[in-house]
Protein backbone atom coordinates (compact mmCIF):
# COMPACT_ATOMS: atom_id res chain seq x y z
CA UNK A 1 0.00 0.00 0.00
CA UNK A 2 0.80 3.75 -0.71
CA UNK A 3 2.47 5.54 2.44
CA UNK A 4 -0.93 8.16 1.69
CA UNK A 5 -3.43 5.62 3.06
CA UNK A 6 -3.67 5.73 6.76
CA UNK A 7 -4.43 2.83 8.74
CA UNK A 8 -7.03 4.10 10.19
CA UNK A 9 -10.66 3.36 9.13
CA UNK A 10 -13.96 3.85 9.91
CA UNK A 11 -16.62 1.16 10.08
CA UNK A 12 -20.28 1.98 9.65
CA UNK A 13 -22.29 -1.36 9.87
CA UNK A 14 -19.91 -3.44 11.95
CA UNK A 15 -22.42 -5.39 13.02
CA UNK A 16 -23.41 -6.40 10.43
CA UNK A 17 -22.49 -8.93 7.99
CA UNK A 18 -20.31 -7.54 5.11
CA UNK A 19 -19.66 -4.50 7.40
CA UNK A 20 -17.99 -6.91 10.38
CA UNK A 21 -16.03 -8.73 8.11
CA UNK A 22 -14.23 -5.82 6.54
CA UNK A 23 -13.97 -4.78 10.10
CA UNK A 24 -12.22 -8.03 10.65
CA UNK A 25 -10.35 -8.17 7.77
CA UNK A 26 -8.96 -4.35 8.15
CA UNK A 27 -7.82 -5.80 11.88
CA UNK A 28 -6.08 -8.79 10.93
CA UNK A 29 -4.17 -6.95 8.07
CA UNK A 30 -3.43 -3.97 10.97
CA UNK A 31 -5.73 -1.47 10.47
CA UNK A 32 -6.99 0.54 13.76
CA UNK A 33 -10.75 0.51 13.47
CA UNK A 34 -13.58 2.30 14.61
CA UNK A 35 -16.88 0.96 14.94
CA UNK A 36 -19.60 3.40 14.49
CA UNK A 37 -22.93 1.44 16.56
CA UNK A 38 -26.37 2.84 17.72
CA UNK A 39 -25.83 0.50 20.87
CA UNK A 40 -22.16 -0.82 20.96
CA UNK A 41 -22.85 -2.46 24.48
CA UNK A 42 -25.49 -4.88 21.94
CA UNK A 43 -22.79 -5.59 19.23
CA UNK A 44 -23.03 -8.95 17.01
CA UNK A 45 -21.91 -12.03 19.41
CA UNK A 46 -18.45 -11.93 17.44
CA UNK A 47 -17.63 -8.75 18.61
CA UNK A 48 -18.69 -9.41 22.63
CA UNK A 49 -14.81 -10.49 23.29
CA UNK A 50 -12.12 -6.70 23.28
CA UNK A 51 -10.73 -7.09 20.01
CA UNK A 52 -7.31 -4.88 19.94
CA UNK A 53 -7.52 -2.19 17.23
CA UNK A 54 -10.97 -2.11 17.45
CA UNK A 55 -12.97 1.06 19.13
CA UNK A 56 -16.62 1.36 19.41
CA UNK A 57 -18.74 4.63 19.26
CA UNK A 58 -21.70 5.59 20.31
CA UNK A 59 -23.72 6.89 17.54
CA UNK A 60 -25.99 6.85 14.24
CA UNK A 61 -25.16 6.66 10.56
CA UNK A 62 -28.38 9.30 10.31
CA UNK A 63 -26.65 11.78 12.27
CA UNK A 64 -24.14 13.86 10.12
CA UNK A 65 -22.30 15.36 13.05
CA UNK A 66 -21.49 11.79 14.74
CA UNK A 67 -20.33 10.22 11.33
CA UNK A 68 -18.21 13.19 10.21
CA UNK A 69 -16.19 13.34 14.12
CA UNK A 70 -15.92 9.50 14.10
CA UNK A 71 -14.28 10.02 10.64
CA UNK A 72 -11.68 12.50 12.16
CA UNK A 73 -8.29 11.39 10.53
CA UNK A 74 -9.51 8.13 8.85
CA UNK A 75 -8.23 6.85 5.75
CA UNK A 76 -10.96 5.04 5.16
CA UNK A 77 -14.74 5.07 5.80
CA UNK A 78 -16.49 1.28 4.78
CA UNK A 79 -20.07 2.54 4.20
CA UNK A 80 -21.37 -0.59 5.02
CA UNK A 81 -24.76 -0.04 6.89
CA UNK A 82 -28.92 -0.42 5.72
CA UNK A 83 -31.75 0.23 6.87
CA UNK A 84 -32.89 -3.17 9.36
CA UNK A 85 -34.95 -5.65 7.97
CA UNK A 86 -34.67 -3.86 4.26
CA UNK A 87 -37.20 -1.37 5.52
CA UNK A 88 -37.24 3.01 5.11
CA UNK A 89 -34.99 2.10 2.08
CA UNK A 90 -35.94 5.02 0.00
CA UNK A 91 -36.14 7.55 3.15
CA UNK A 92 -33.03 6.29 5.05
CA UNK A 93 -30.41 5.18 2.46
CA UNK A 94 -29.12 8.22 0.62
CA UNK A 95 -29.14 10.31 3.81
CA UNK A 96 -27.50 7.90 5.17
CA UNK A 97 -24.79 8.20 2.11
CA UNK A 98 -24.73 11.60 2.00
CA UNK A 99 -23.81 12.10 5.76
CA UNK A 100 -20.53 9.31 4.95
CA UNK A 101 -19.90 11.55 1.92
CA UNK A 102 -19.44 15.23 3.95
CA UNK A 103 -17.58 13.18 6.40
CA UNK A 104 -15.12 11.53 4.07
CA UNK A 105 -14.98 15.70 2.22
CA UNK A 106 -13.87 16.79 5.59
CA UNK A 107 -11.57 14.10 6.54
CA UNK A 108 -10.56 13.35 2.68
CA UNK A 109 -10.80 9.41 3.81
CA UNK A 110 -12.21 7.67 0.89
CA UNK A 111 -15.50 5.35 1.01
CA UNK A 112 -15.64 2.02 0.28
CA UNK A 113 -19.03 0.95 -0.82
CA UNK A 114 -20.19 -2.65 -0.81
CA UNK A 115 -21.92 -3.06 -4.10
CA UNK A 116 -24.20 -5.67 -5.62
CA UNK A 117 -25.32 -7.65 -8.32
CA UNK A 118 -28.75 -5.55 -7.90
CA UNK A 119 -27.43 -2.86 -10.26
CA UNK A 120 -28.03 -4.96 -13.64
CA UNK A 121 -31.68 -5.56 -14.35
CA UNK A 122 -32.86 -9.23 -16.49
CA UNK A 123 -31.50 -7.34 -19.39
CA UNK A 124 -27.85 -7.41 -18.66
CA UNK A 125 -25.53 -8.79 -21.42
CA UNK A 126 -23.50 -11.97 -20.68
CA UNK A 127 -20.98 -11.45 -18.22
CA UNK A 128 -21.39 -7.47 -17.77
CA UNK A 129 -18.60 -5.53 -16.85
CA UNK A 130 -18.16 -2.73 -14.12
CA UNK A 131 -19.01 -0.40 -16.81
CA UNK A 132 -22.40 -2.50 -18.67
CA UNK A 133 -25.45 -0.85 -19.01
CA UNK A 134 -27.59 -0.85 -15.83
CA UNK A 135 -30.93 -1.23 -16.14
CA UNK A 136 -32.21 -2.50 -12.40
CA UNK A 137 -35.86 -3.15 -12.74
CA UNK A 138 -36.08 -3.24 -8.49
CA UNK A 139 -36.07 0.01 -6.30
CA UNK A 140 -33.03 -1.52 -4.38
CA UNK A 141 -31.56 -2.12 -7.45
CA UNK A 142 -32.27 1.55 -8.62
CA UNK A 143 -31.13 3.17 -5.06
CA UNK A 144 -27.86 1.63 -5.98
CA UNK A 145 -27.40 2.23 -9.08
CA UNK A 146 -28.28 6.36 -7.87
CA UNK A 147 -25.98 5.62 -4.27
CA UNK A 148 -23.19 5.15 -7.00
CA UNK A 149 -24.25 7.93 -9.01
CA UNK A 150 -23.78 10.07 -6.95
CA UNK A 151 -20.42 8.95 -5.47
CA UNK A 152 -19.12 9.27 -9.41
CA UNK A 153 -20.53 12.80 -8.99
CA UNK A 154 -18.63 13.84 -5.95
CA UNK A 155 -15.49 12.24 -7.29
CA UNK A 156 -14.79 15.56 -9.05
CA UNK A 157 -15.02 17.24 -5.89
CA UNK A 158 -12.46 14.99 -4.70
CA UNK A 159 -14.23 12.80 -2.86
CA UNK A 160 -12.44 9.05 -3.54
CA UNK A 161 -14.77 5.91 -3.63
CA UNK A 162 -13.99 2.30 -4.29
CA UNK A 163 -16.50 0.00 -5.04
CA UNK A 164 -16.52 -3.74 -5.02
CA UNK A 165 -19.93 -5.71 -6.67
CA UNK A 166 -20.86 -8.91 -6.11
CA UNK A 167 -23.07 -11.61 -5.97
CA UNK A 168 -25.41 -12.95 -2.97
CA UNK A 169 -23.80 -13.26 0.14
CA UNK A 170 -23.16 -16.01 2.30
CA UNK A 171 -20.85 -16.34 5.52
CA UNK A 172 -21.07 -17.28 9.12
CA UNK A 173 -21.57 -14.22 10.01
CA UNK A 174 -24.10 -12.47 7.36
CA UNK A 175 -27.44 -11.51 8.16
CA UNK A 176 -30.05 -11.10 5.45
CA UNK A 177 -29.47 -13.45 2.56
CA UNK A 178 -30.78 -16.07 0.01
CA UNK A 179 -28.45 -18.68 1.90
CA UNK A 180 -29.78 -18.28 5.23
CA UNK A 181 -33.33 -17.38 4.21
CA UNK A 182 -34.06 -18.95 1.16
CA UNK A 183 -31.71 -21.97 1.28
CA UNK A 184 -31.00 -23.51 5.07
CA UNK A 185 -32.90 -22.55 8.41
CA UNK A 186 -30.48 -21.12 10.75
CA UNK A 187 -30.29 -22.52 14.42
CA UNK A 188 -31.58 -26.22 13.46
CA UNK A 189 -29.82 -28.85 12.34
CA UNK A 190 -30.43 -29.40 8.38
CA UNK A 191 -33.40 -31.50 7.55
CA UNK A 192 -33.90 -30.05 3.51
CA UNK A 193 -31.97 -27.72 1.16
CA UNK A 194 -34.43 -25.38 -0.69
CA UNK A 195 -33.58 -24.34 -3.89
CA UNK A 196 -35.04 -20.97 -5.69
CA UNK A 197 -33.42 -21.32 -8.54
CA UNK A 198 -34.61 -22.92 -12.33
CA UNK A 199 -32.88 -26.34 -13.38
CA UNK A 200 -30.01 -25.04 -15.41
CA UNK A 201 -29.57 -21.56 -14.28
CA UNK A 202 -26.39 -20.38 -13.03
CA UNK A 203 -26.12 -18.35 -9.89
CA UNK A 204 -23.47 -16.33 -8.95
CA UNK A 205 -22.72 -16.33 -4.94
CA UNK A 206 -20.06 -13.82 -2.92
CA UNK A 207 -18.43 -15.63 0.28
CA UNK A 208 -18.15 -12.59 2.94
CA UNK A 209 -14.09 -13.02 3.91
CA UNK A 210 -13.39 -13.19 0.50
CA UNK A 211 -15.33 -10.07 -0.32
CA UNK A 212 -13.71 -8.55 2.57
CA UNK A 213 -9.99 -9.81 1.66
CA UNK A 214 -10.85 -8.06 -1.32
CA UNK A 215 -12.04 -4.77 -0.65
CA UNK A 216 -9.08 -4.32 1.73
CA UNK A 217 -6.81 -5.51 -0.56
CA UNK A 218 -8.11 -3.00 -3.47
CA UNK A 219 -8.40 -0.33 -0.71
CA UNK A 220 -5.03 -0.61 0.74
CA UNK A 221 -3.63 0.30 -3.36
CA UNK A 222 -4.21 3.95 -2.14
CA UNK A 223 -3.33 6.43 -4.72
CA UNK A 224 -2.79 3.75 -7.14
CA UNK A 225 -6.24 4.33 -7.39
CA UNK A 226 -8.14 6.61 -9.36
CA UNK A 227 -11.24 9.28 -7.96
CA UNK A 228 -13.92 6.65 -8.47
CA UNK A 229 -13.23 2.47 -9.05
CA UNK A 230 -15.69 -0.03 -9.33
CA UNK A 231 -14.76 -3.47 -9.56
CA UNK A 232 -16.74 -6.84 -10.02
CA UNK A 233 -15.57 -9.82 -8.21
CA UNK A 234 -16.62 -13.76 -9.54
CA UNK A 235 -16.97 -15.45 -5.94
CA UNK A 236 -18.40 -18.87 -6.44
CA UNK A 237 -20.49 -19.14 -9.74
CA UNK A 238 -23.04 -22.37 -9.87
CA UNK A 239 -23.80 -23.07 -13.21
CA UNK A 240 -26.87 -24.73 -13.46
CA UNK A 241 -27.94 -24.24 -9.58
CA UNK A 242 -26.57 -27.27 -8.13
CA UNK A 243 -23.26 -26.88 -7.09
CA UNK A 244 -24.50 -25.47 -3.55
CA UNK A 245 -26.70 -27.93 -2.86
CA UNK A 246 -24.23 -30.53 -3.59
CA UNK A 247 -21.70 -28.07 -1.53
CA UNK A 248 -24.28 -28.43 1.59
CA UNK A 249 -24.45 -31.66 1.28
CA UNK A 250 -20.29 -32.55 1.60
CA UNK A 251 -19.99 -30.39 3.53
CA UNK A 252 -22.66 -30.96 6.34
CA UNK A 253 -21.95 -35.14 5.55
CA UNK A 254 -25.26 -35.36 4.74
CA UNK A 255 -25.61 -36.49 1.23
CA UNK A 256 -29.01 -37.83 1.86
CA UNK A 257 -30.10 -34.27 2.04
CA UNK A 258 -33.50 -33.96 -0.29
CA UNK A 259 -33.68 -30.95 -2.38
CA UNK A 260 -36.99 -29.31 -2.51
CA UNK A 261 -38.54 -26.32 -4.93
CA UNK A 262 -38.20 -22.84 -2.72
CA UNK A 263 -41.55 -21.98 -2.31
CA UNK A 264 -42.36 -18.93 -4.26
CA UNK A 265 -46.05 -19.40 -3.85
CA UNK A 266 -46.03 -17.86 -0.38
CA UNK A 267 -43.29 -15.45 -1.15
CA UNK A 268 -46.19 -14.12 -3.60
CA UNK A 269 -48.92 -14.64 -0.88
CA UNK A 270 -47.31 -12.94 1.87
CA UNK A 271 -45.38 -10.10 -0.05
CA UNK A 272 -48.78 -7.24 0.36
CA UNK A 273 -47.70 -7.67 4.27
CA UNK A 274 -44.13 -8.39 4.93
CA UNK A 275 -41.49 -6.45 3.51
CA UNK A 276 -39.04 -8.80 3.72
CA UNK A 277 -40.82 -11.30 1.06
CA UNK A 278 -41.53 -8.43 -1.15
CA UNK A 279 -37.88 -7.59 -0.96
CA UNK A 280 -37.07 -11.54 -2.20
CA UNK A 281 -39.89 -11.51 -4.69
CA UNK A 282 -38.68 -8.41 -6.48
CA UNK A 283 -35.13 -10.09 -6.88
CA UNK A 284 -36.42 -13.27 -8.26
CA UNK A 285 -35.30 -12.60 -11.73
CA UNK A 286 -31.80 -13.64 -10.58
CA UNK A 287 -33.16 -17.15 -10.08
CA UNK A 288 -34.67 -17.53 -13.52
CA UNK A 289 -31.23 -15.49 -15.60
CA UNK A 290 -27.67 -16.42 -15.39
CA UNK A 291 -26.38 -13.28 -14.50
CA UNK A 292 -22.55 -13.55 -14.06
CA UNK A 293 -20.74 -10.04 -13.66
CA UNK A 294 -17.15 -9.91 -15.06
CA UNK A 295 -14.13 -10.18 -12.61
CA UNK A 296 -11.48 -9.63 -15.83
CA UNK A 297 -10.51 -6.19 -14.26
CA UNK A 298 -10.20 -7.24 -11.02
CA UNK A 299 -7.51 -9.86 -11.57
CA UNK A 300 -5.52 -7.36 -13.95
CA UNK A 301 -5.34 -5.64 -10.69
CA UNK A 302 -4.98 -7.70 -7.92
CA UNK A 303 -3.38 -10.95 -9.98
CA UNK A 304 -5.86 -13.49 -8.89
CA UNK A 305 -9.57 -13.20 -6.75
CA UNK A 306 -9.18 -14.74 -3.18
CA UNK A 307 -11.29 -18.14 -3.09
CA UNK A 308 -11.91 -19.88 -0.91
CA UNK A 309 -13.03 -23.13 -1.96
CA UNK A 310 -17.14 -24.04 -1.81
CA UNK A 311 -17.42 -26.52 0.77
CA UNK A 312 -15.05 -24.84 3.04
CA UNK A 313 -16.67 -21.73 2.99
CA UNK A 314 -20.64 -23.40 2.88
CA UNK A 315 -19.40 -25.44 6.10
CA UNK A 316 -18.47 -22.35 7.91
CA UNK A 317 -21.00 -20.87 6.93
CA UNK A 318 -23.28 -23.84 8.29
CA UNK A 319 -21.41 -24.09 11.33
CA UNK A 320 -21.85 -19.86 12.22
CA UNK A 321 -25.64 -20.27 11.28
CA UNK A 322 -26.14 -22.81 13.99
CA UNK A 323 -26.84 -25.79 11.41
CA UNK A 324 -24.28 -28.09 12.18
CA UNK A 325 -24.17 -30.46 15.26
CA UNK A 326 -22.71 -29.68 18.24
CA UNK A 327 -18.22 -30.38 18.16
CA UNK A 328 -18.43 -30.04 14.48
CA UNK A 329 -15.56 -27.12 14.02
CA UNK A 330 -15.10 -24.47 11.68
CA UNK A 331 -12.00 -25.59 9.34
CA UNK A 332 -9.34 -23.32 9.89
CA UNK A 333 -8.46 -23.20 6.22
CA UNK A 334 -9.64 -19.52 4.59
CA UNK A 335 -8.39 -18.39 1.25
CA UNK A 336 -6.27 -19.11 -1.41
CA UNK A 337 -4.42 -15.79 -2.93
Amino acid sequence: MTKSVEKTALVLGATGGIGGEVAAELLRRGWKVRALARNPETAAPRWRRPERGLQWIAGDAMNAEAVRAAARGAGLIVHAVNPPGYRDWDKLVMPMLENSIAAARASGARILLPGTVYNFGPDAFAGPGEDAPQNPTTRKGAIRVAMERRLRAVSVEGVRSLIVRAGDFFGPHAGNNWFSQGLVRPGRPLRAISMPGRPGIGHQWAYLPDVARIMVQLAERGEALGAFEVFHMDGHWDADGHAMSAAIRAASGRPDLKVRPFPWWLVTLAAPFVTTFREMGEMRYLWRVPLRMNNARLVTVLGAEPHTPLVTAVRETLAGLGCLPDGAGIPQHRTAP
